[in-house]
């Protein structure tokens, strides 16, 4: 056909040597700079960038980059580094303003300049180094380039071509949220980063800002504004009838406190929706994507032009370390996607946050701020403290935290029940347990954990019949010789880490039960003496699993009476708490969950419906339980699976047992269907928790992948949480709460170092102190 293409797969130019003929799609900062480095490296390579806009235009206003982004490009590029940092605009200081009260939290070093002020510097540079850029041209095709070019970036945004032309290879996965933003400026120069909130008739509304030109004699400055609130309050004020200039007119008014009754300006500004994109791969033989195309984060931490430039450096320094280019590719995208991952968990945890905003309205104003900063996990109580230790001393004050006291060591009740410190040792079945009886592995387990010092030790689930376990090797109490060894366990507790509570987790296997020990194959039936299972629905966990039978009425009070016989046990042991396990597909969890219960009668259905039975449990439960014992029950807040329980769900779940008596939710996810699909990460589970607390005023226990004292802290001080749990941690170190607080220097009565062990309540040293301090470094 005339004029068509020759085909030649991607890669085939560039593989196996150097890339001298680079092509650059996208004249955005991290194409521009991947075009420079390239060229500064080899000036007899040939670059091109092609642009479609004009060198003036641009979309946006300022740009942030970190101190370490910072440090990087002067490595690689001390002219392009000079050049910026004549530009800069540097403060220290985040202003959150909320009903009036501003407080101001410092020492957190920002840098920023102008989009187009940075363009600018990039395109000079690539003169200067003979990068031949072409503006107001439409690049060819990625497929093209990469017949004529060794090597193909595609730098071409968030709407990349590139990536939708080849989106059978590169799979991405695109999620629009639920927040619109404008893009706006003012003509004035910030004093510090701020966040302001409105609250109107509508609905609650955000402010974003920086300054990013410093204000000098004869310029006032200017500062990027950004306007957000969710979908239904846009629509709600009535920002989709407005034009342009409207909405421009409109932000300025609706923030006219923070603006000085000053105007905003437009550049093109339209209201956007936020999409956060993921790539399961990043080349595609001689193409490969960069910034933007392969990856998003939300404008709230301030990443998207930090990550894109990063990108740049990594691709080139991985190009130029690699002869092969298929090699260079691969350990540039090795070394680049855990770094793009985990800042894209922060900047999803920071989105959340503004998109759950009225959550945390009626929070005092200064946990209000502190949960704010913090939203990301990023920031941390930590290091706020060593940035801001005023600020952070006067949120722990607001706290509670007597002086000295980090928030992990205050005090919880729960009803009679005192918890001298906020750690629970999060339920871990250990399936070591012979007919159902607790042994000495228990008893050395459970015991050196309550002498780890958490507040509160959480028993394995227990059993509340034989049929009800998960594998033979499950711990039960529904025998007397079961009701005893728990006795021996709970008083060596209570003897010997006096101030340590005790707490029991009840619940039955229901569908996920008669398999073999976790190590011997996770859900797996046993080979042979398998026992009957039971389930609101006669549907099988896995395709191996055994079909459950489905209970009638007589099996239901069976089930009730069973649970409430081993309550009477758990009580005359002495435990301190009791815990009824409704997550993790277990059958109270079962009953909840539509995707495993399909009931069509007074225990099926609805939500209300589905809550029946495990309610009806619940209250047999409390009402032999002691009425100064507290009681809580786990939930599963999500099955992470389509069609299952929502955040949405949990909530309803959370206030249905908060009703019925429950002094706290256990807050967990998953595990009901074996096809779910988790969003692991730091602390992943706890914006579930976070959401129940804030929403319903309900004290909440956060699990999930908390590993640091320092998150513990955190998320205390932000009121996202009550107590917290941690189970691999306390695998790891059983006495990891008394080391938390050697770490923090603390010797307060939250936690209490037994008698025998005193001696090594000091970090041991671990290698020499004495030696000489390094040299000044002197210049004449």
């Amino acid at each position: 056909m005339a004029g068509a293409v020759t085909a030649v797969a991607p890669g085939e130019r560039g593989a196996g040597r150097a890339a001298r003929r680079v092509a650059v799609i996208g004249g955005g900062p991290g194409g521009l700079y991947a075009a420079a480095l390239l060229k500064r490296l080899a000036p007899e390579r040939e670059v091109t960038v092609w642009e479609r806009n004009a060198p003036e235009d641009t979309f946006g206003f300022g740009v942030v980059l970190s101190d370490e982004t910072l440090g990087g490009i002067e490595h690689a590029d001390p002219v392009v580094y000079a050049a910026l940092r004549r530009e800069f605009v540097r403060w220290d200081d985040i202003d959150i303003v909320h009903r009036g009260t501003r407080h101001t939290s410092g020492g957190h070093g920002f840098a920023a300049l102008g989009r187009r002020t940075l363009l600018a510097v990039l395109h000079e540079r690539c003169r200067d180094l003979g990068v031949d850029l072409r503006f107001r041209t439409e690049a060819p095709p990625a497929a093209a380039l990469a017949t004529e070019y060794d090597l193909v970036i595609a730098a071409d945004g968030v709407h990349s071509a590139t990536r939708g032309a080849h989106a059978d290879v590169f799979r991405p996965a695109l999620t629009t949220h639920r927040c619109r933003y404008i893009w706006l400026a003012a003509d004035f120069a910030l004093d510090a980063f701020r966040f302001e909130i409105a609250e109107t008739g509508h609905g609650v509304m955000q402010l974003h800002g920086y300054p990013y030109e410093a204000a000098t004699d004869t310029a006032p400055g200017a500062s990027t504004v950004i306007v957000e609130m969710r979908e239904e309050v846009w629509r709600a004020a009535g920002f989709p009838d407005l034009d342009a200039a409207q909405s421009v007119e409109r932000c300025a008014k609706l923030f006219a406190d923070t603006l000085g009754g000053r105007p905003l300006r437009s550049n093109n500004s339209s209201w956007l929706t936020f999409r956060t994109v993921v790539n399961d791969h990043w080349s595609h033989g001689n193409i490969v994507l960069l910034g933007d195309a392969a990856h998003t984060a939300h404008f709230s931490i301030g990443s998207g032009t930090k990550l894109a430039v990063e990108d740049a450096l990594a691709l080139v320094a991985c190009l130029h370390e690699h002869g092969d280019l298929p090699a260079a590719l691969t350990a540039y995208e090795a070394e680049r996607r855990p770094v793009v991952a985990s800042t894209q968990r922060a900047a999803r945890a920071s989105l959340q946050w503004f998109e759950e905003l009225p959550l945390y309205l009626d929070q005092p104003p200064r946990q209000f701020a502190f949960n704010l900063l913090t939203r990301s996990r990023r920031v941390t109580h930590d290091n706020l403290r060593l940035r801001d230790a005023r600020f952070t001393a006067a949120v722990e004050r607001d706290f509670g935290c007597p002086p000295g006291t980090p928030p992990m060591f205050t005090p919880f009740r729960l009803r009679d029940l005192e918890l001298r410190n906020r750690v629970v040792v999060s339920p871990m079945d250990m399936y070591s347990a012979v007919d159902g009886v607790p042994g000495d592995f228990h008893l050395v387990h459970l015991g050196a954990r309550a002498l780890g010092g958490a507040g509160l030790v959480m028993t394995e689930m227990v059993c509340v019949s034989e049929r009800g376990r998960i594998t033979p090797g499950c711990a039960g109490l529904y025998t007397d010789a079961q009701a005893a060894a728990w006795t021996r366990i709970v008083d060596f507790a209570h003897t010997q880490a006096p101030g340590t509570a005790l707490g029991v987790q009840l619940g039955h296997s229901g569908r996920k039960g008669s398999t073999k020990l976790m190590w011997e194959g996770i859900d797996e039936p046993l080979p042979a003496a398998n026992w009957p299972l039971l389930a609101p629905s006669p549907l099988p966990y896995g395709p191996l699993s055994q079909t459950p039978e489905e209970l009638d009425a007589a099996g239901l009070s069976a089930v009730r009476e069973e649970f409430t016989t081993a309550a009477r046990r758990a009580a005359d042991c002495g435990f301190d708490l009791l815990e009824l396990h409704c997550a993790h597909g277990y059958l109270l969890s079962s009953f909840l969950s539509p995707l495993t219960n399909h009931r069509t009668d007074a225990y099926g259905g609805s939500l209300e419906a589905r809550l029946r039975f495990p309610l009806e449990v619940f209250d047999a439960v409390r009402e032999v339980w002691p009425a100064s014992r507290p009681m809580t029950v786990r939930v599963s807040a999500t099955d992470w699976a389509r069609g299952g329980t929502t955040a949405d769900d949990a909530v309803a779940v959370a206030r249905a047992f908060a009703a019925h008596g429950a002094d706290a939710v256990d807050v967990s996810t998953g595990q009901v269907v074996p096809d779910e699909r988790p969003a692991y990460g730091r602390s992943y589970q706890t914006p579930f928790a976070d959401r129940i607390r804030n929403e319903t005023g309900i004290p909440v226990i956060a699990v999930g992948a908390i590993s640091s004292w320092d998150d513990v802290n955190s998320l205390l001080l932000a009121g996202r949480t009550d107590l917290c749990a941690l189970a691999r941690p306390h695998l790891y170190d059983p006495n990891w709460t008394l080391h938390a607080a050697a770490e923090q220097n603390y010797t307060g009565p939250g936690v209490s170092w037994p008698v025998q062990y005193r001696a090594g309540s000091r970090r041991p040293q671990t290698g020499r102190t004495d030696a000489p301090k390094p040299r000044l470094s002197l210049t004449p």
